[in-house]
């Protein structure tokens, strides 16, 4: 089952998933910030994205710059925490496909995985 992370406050976010559509997929929207990814979830996406967990982090957010999260001494377990306790730091969208995941930044990304 196709999966994407969703804020519908976000107009990328609305873009990518209306884009998504228009191609004939339909995931199973998660609205992350409601319903936030478990730790293991979010490993799990990281692993897809074929990424470190840093690159998942959105940096302009202000719980960001109140938890210290540019340190880089901190751990890929350690921003995990991080996100799952403040999913509003989860980058946004993410469209993940079976062993796959791409951040849909920009929105066009989330074709390369149909």
């Amino acid at each position: 089952m196709d999966q994407y992370f969703h804020n519908p406050r976000c107009s990328k976010s609305r873009g990518a998933l209306a884009l998504l559509a228009e191609h004939g997929v339909q995931p199973q929207v998660v609205a992350y910030l409601d319903t936030p990814p478990s730790k293991a979830q979010i490993r799990e996406i990281v692993r897809k994205l074929g990424l470190p967990a840093r690159a998942l982090l959105r940096t302009g957010e202000d719980a960001y710059k109140d938890l210290g999260l540019a340190d880089p001494a901190l751990t890929d377990a350690a921003l995990i925490d991080a996100m799952h306790a403040h999913p509003i730091l989860i980058e946004r969208p993410i469209f993940v496909r079976g062993d796959r995941a791409v951040i849909g930044r920009p929105i066009e990304n989330v074709l390369q995985l149909l």
